[in-house]
């Protein structure tokens, strides 16, 4: 009669190590899921005061993760759009009440200029959100002619003195800072974003 080969049985240590690395597999999937899903954690601009703010007094609402604990209002914003009209912040609150996406930009800024797509989409998905971005220490025309070459749909204009930067204290382009409808600064995201990154911050933030 022919022989068949006998199988060894598994020895029960070998199914121990081999459950669990299983288990550490999934475990590892579980975290970057999660990590994925996360906003990118707000930091608080440093050097904002309350009383620079374009707001009346200080909102009671509880600050983000990643902020102080107390709640700073954002800095008073006036700037002119790339259309001549005027934007001010304290005007807009008051009038329209939606909170505020900013996204400080730079046309020599090959980083910026890659966000504001994913930004123009958001704003798209969010019209519960204004979406509003200010070239910094550019000149108007060649920051206008750069942002129409793109046909962004929401607000942009200029700060060639740099009086906004300085006022949010920005230490880097590209920022996006949050303002809650109370007129609040939430906090602030400098650097690199992704169009995920974009959509967890508006819809963890701002949205809703």
């Amino acid at each position: 009669m022919p022989r068949f080969p006998v199988l060894s049985r598994p020895r029960p240590g070998r199914l121990l190590l081999l459950a669990g690395l299983l288990a550490l597999v999934g475990l590892l999937a579980l975290a970057v899921a999660a990590c994925g899903d996360a906003a990118p954690e707000l930091t608080a601009p440093a050097g904002i005061s309350s009383s620079s703010s374009a707001a009346s007094s200080a909102s009671s609402a509880s600050s983000a993760p990643g902020t102080s604990a107390e709640p700073v209002l954002a800095p008073e914003l006036t700037v002119t759009l790339f259309d001549g009209t005027v934007f001010n912040l304290a005007e807009h609150l008051s009038r329209d009440g939606r909170p505020v996406l900013l996204h400080l930009w730079g046309v020599e800024c090959p980083t910026c200029r890659e966000q504001m797509p994913y930004l123009d989409e958001a704003s798209r998905r969010h019209p519960e959100v204004l979406f509003l971005g200010v070239s910094v220490q550019d000149d108007p025309a060649t920051a206008a002619a750069c942002a129409a070459d793109e046909g962004f749909s929401y607000p942009l204009g200029a700060d060639p003195d740099g009086t906004v930067a300085a006022a949010f204290t920005c230490p880097e382009l590209p920022a996006i800072f949050l303002i809650g409808s109370d007129g609040t600064l939430l906090g602030a995201v400098y650097g690199s974003l992704s169009p995920d990154d974009i959509e967890s911050l508006v819809t963890d933030y701002l949205a809703g």
